[in-house]
């Protein structure tokens, strides 16, 4: 089991690897070792999950979750298999503990009389200059 929150841990089987050969710098050994790691989490069908955070992971990771719900992580940061998946294990966990946490509802407040008489005497003060770009009428 892996522990993200008190009320929330996953169980291992729920998530697949896979590697892969990475891109990039490295030599000769990136041509020869598949050290890239494709973490797999199918988060749409999770029992570990309740819908709001499930709605929450999906807004948060993008791309990374397909229409399917499956979420996943890459990658090829570091040489080995073993710092590869820890990485994306913890981007994982790091992910569902940031969607697990519900966002502060907003307080409604009220403008305040500064913030109201800015306002009206920047309106005033753009009447004037527009008042000046007028051209003059000549009177008789």
């Amino acid at each position: 089991m892996i522990r993200i929150t008190s009320s929330i841990s996953l169980d291992e089987r729920e998530l697949t690897e896979s590697f892969i050969r990475a891109s990039g710098p490295g030599g000769q050994n990136v041509n020869k070792l598949s050290t890239a790691v494709e973490l797999r989490f199918d988060a749409g069908r999770s029992p570990s999950l309740d819908p709001d955070t499930l709605a929450r992971l999906t807004r948060i990771a993008g791309r990374r979750i397909n229409h399917e719900g499956i979420l996943i992580i890459k990658s090829q940061s570091f040489r080995t298999q073993e710092r590869n998946r820890t990485a994306a294990l913890s981007r994982l966990v790091d992910l569902i503990r940031r969607a697990s946490l519900a966002p502060k509802p907003r307080r409604l407040t009220k403008p305040t009389l500064a913030s109201k008489q800015r306002r009206l005497r920047a309106k005033t003060h753009r009447a004037h200059i527009k008042k000046l770009r007028r051209p003059r009428i000549a009177e008789d």
